[in-house]
């Protein structure tokens, strides 16, 4: 329970002589209507609590202890808590009123100098204080309403900015100055409704930091924190840095509330009533005073007992000056021994100098003549030296040579690859042609089978020019024989061998047309004999024909030969070409693989424009929202906005001489672009 202080009554002022003062003074400050009756309202519940406080003051021995049991005692505490709370939501509510109707008279952001907005934290701060728990700790009590606002950072993670804003302030050495800040910053983000409403959902958390009977605890707490949403209307900026919050006192400014009106009643004792409403008011001031002499007090206390530890280490530190000092002493005395010690080996090394003096003589020739030998062969050495530097250059040289042939033998693989596809294509017209005049050829001998037939249906019919039949046989079977043999080497010959096939072909049909006529001659037989003579003549000139087409067909084989000779040249070239190919193709992708890299990296370097600061209330990277403690700013490469944790690196760019602020997505593109360009 909190201490107050006792007022003598005889120092307060008669209804006499206050009223006397009201005649002297008719146009005096008076009580508004509706604040009067909530003014009434608390001077009642500040009377019922002044009674109870006087009760405490008995049981700590400052007025004599009245004779009452426990059970009493315990309703007059519980009677005192309602009242205090009562009276607290009541505070709440008129601080709440006139702040948002200055701010609305206003028309502007408050500042954290507004009065209203001052006393409205001063009243928040009692409301939160009411029924704390008190902790213990090894340097003394701690009583501050910070624990209960931690829990709003693990209950809604919306408000980690806060709590993080509020530990890196380095102003702030209290919890008490810590939860006055998070106040602060919860009401320019207009969530401090929000926040106080999770809160009251989880009392279970809450009640290790309150009391059952706290105003948190209870249903006024609800009530504060629906009052509160109200305040979403107002727009504050607030600024923390250089505002002392650890050391502020927090005093209710009653005066605030007081307003100049006209008393409608006449009576006689509305003097009376605000002589006792002034009168409550000053105990209600005593009260706080008291309050925070008490708070002066456990500093005070806490501040000799860090002294008293300071005395104790001067104490430690004479102390260990004294054995110091003797240490010193007997350092001296051993600098002295050692002085001696010194001063005799001296003397013994000078003359170890002399003896090492005429080694070091006799020495030094042997070495000169060991200088003069290396000296020759450094020069020797040199000479090589100079050699290999020409064989360098003229590796060098050949190694830029070889670099120059394999560009060309490059360009080679180009023109050999368009002339491959040359020849598949010419290839797969060859396979076209042979294709046909395969097809052609069965057609041939299957003719030539039916005409056979016929010449030997034809052999009874001919039996008489048997003579002759048969040297037309002999030479028709040579004919057949080279024909087949044509037609084999034509098979092989297929793709440089098709023009002659077609005279082939002529040869064929003037064949047929000879058969034909046979037949003929053969029925008119003998009247026929001289065109057969005729015939013969002309077969005996055909015959020759085809002995000369024998040759040339000779003549085509070792062409062919030769032709699959540099086929089969060709075909390991090509082969060789294409794993050339292969390789110069994987080079290839890993160049346009690095190409296209590259691209993107100016696509994404290229095109930004510098952001306004209006334009950008979060962090393009994180998407936090910009406040007091996060601030703006730009990337010197993109233009756009990001807070200071995304924007901490540095580098030089072209269009700065020294290394300027980068976000961390155009910094790893530039790190990646400066390694491809080394590499």
């Amino acid at each position: 329970e909190e201490d107050f202080e006792i007022i003598d009554k005889k120092q307060l002022p008669d209804a006499a002589e206050l009223r006397d003062e009201e005649k002297a003074k008719p146009g005096e400050t008076r009580w508004s209507a509706p604040i009067l009756s909530l003014a009434k309202k608390a001077s009642e519940n500040l009377a019922l609590s002044y009674g109870s406080a006087l009760r405490s003051a008995s049981l700590v021995g400052l007025v004599s202890k009245p004779d009452s049991s426990d059970g009493p005692a315990k309703t007059n505490t519980r009677c005192h808590t309602m009242e205090e709370r009562a009276n607290l939501m009541n505070m709440m509510k008129l601080s709440i009123k006139i702040l948002i109707q200055s701010a609305l008279s206003l028309g502007r952001t408050l500042d954290s100098d507004f009065p209203p907005l001052q006393q409205f934290f001063v009243v928040l701060e009692h409301c939160l204080k009411h029924g704390l728990k008190v902790k213990k700790t090894f340097i003394g009590q701690n009583k501050s309403f910070f624990g209960p606002l931690e829990l709003v950072e693990k209950l809604c993670p919306e408000a980690s900015d806060i709590a993080t804003s509020v530990k890196n302030l380095p102003e702030l050495k209290t919890a008490v100055g810590r939860g006055r800040a998070w106040l602060y910053l919860a009401l320019m983000q207009k969530k401090l409704a929000d926040y106080l409403k999770v809160l009251l959902d989880h009392k279970h958390l809450l009640s290790e930091f309150y009391e059952p009977d706290a105003l948190m605890m209870e249903e006024e707490g609800a009530v504060i924190v629906g009052l509160l949403v109200g305040l979403n209307v107002i727009d504050a900026n607030l600024c923390l840095k250089g505002e002392d919050l650890d050391s502020q006192v927090g005093v209710i400014d009653f005066s605030l509330y007081l307003k100049e009106t006209q008393d409608s009643d006449g009576k006689q004792d509305g003097g009376i009533t605000a002589v006792l409403d002034q009168k409550h008011y000053v105990e209600e001031l005593n009260r706080h005073l008291s309050c925070t002499v008490a708070d002066l007090q456990n500093k005070i206390d806490c501040l000799e007992k860090t002294n008293s530890k300071l005395q104790e280490e001067l104490a430690a530190a004479t102390d260990r000056i004294g054995s110091l000092q003797e240490e010193q002493q007997q350092l001296k005395q051993q600098n002295e021994l050692i002085r001696e010690r010194s001063e005799k080996s001296v003397e013994v090394t000078k003359e170890d100098t002399k003896v090492e003096l005429d080694t070091y003589k006799q020495s030094r020739q042997g070495l000169d003549e060991m200088y003069s030998d290396v000296w020759k062969q450094l020069k020797e050495e040199k000479k090589i030296r100079l050699e290999l530097e020409k064989e360098l250059e003229l590796q060098i040289g050949m190694k830029t040579e070889m670099e120059i042939a394999m560009k060309l033998l490059e360009k080679d693989t180009h023109e050999k690859q368009d002339t491959l596809v040359a020849l598949r294509q010419q290839l797969e017209e060859v396979k076209a042609i042979n294709l046909q005049m395969f097809h052609k050829s069965q057609n041939a001998e299957c003719s030539l089978q039916q005409k056979t037939e016929a010449i030997s249906s034809f052999e009874g019919k001919t039996n008489e020019m048997m003579s002759s039949m048969k040297q037309m046989e002999e030479r028709l079977q040579q004919a057949e024989k080279a024909r087949q043999a044509a037609e084999e080497r034509c098979n092989k010959m297929k793709q440089e061998l098709a023009g002659r096939l077609d005279s082939c072909r002529q040869q064929m049909a003037q064949l047929d047309s000879k058969c034909s006529t046979l037949e003929k001659e053969l029925k008119s037989e003998k009247e026929q004999r001289q065109t057969l003579q005729k015939e013969l003549h002309q077969e005996k000139d055909a015959t020759a024909l085809l002995k000369t087409e024998l040759q040339q067909m000779e003549g085509l084989k070792k062409e062919l030969r030769k032709l699959q000779d540099e086929k089969q040249q060709l075909k390991k070239v090509r082969e060789e070409q294409e794993q050339a190919l292969q390789e110069m193709g994987l080079h290839l992708s890993q160049s346009k693989l690095k190409m296209e890299d590259i691209k993107e990296v100016n696509k994404a370097l290229k095109g930004h424009t510098w952001l306004k600061d209006d334009e950008a209330t979060h962090c393009k990277q994180c998407k936090k929202e910009f406040s007091i403690s996060r601030r703006k700013h730009h990337c010197r490469n993109c233009g756009d906005i990001f807070c200071n944790t995304c924007s901490s690196n540095e580098l030089a760019l072209p269009s700065y001489p020294k290394p300027v602020r980068v976000c961390d997505s155009c910094h790893t593109l530039l790190l990646q672009q400066c390694s491809s360009n080394s590499s």
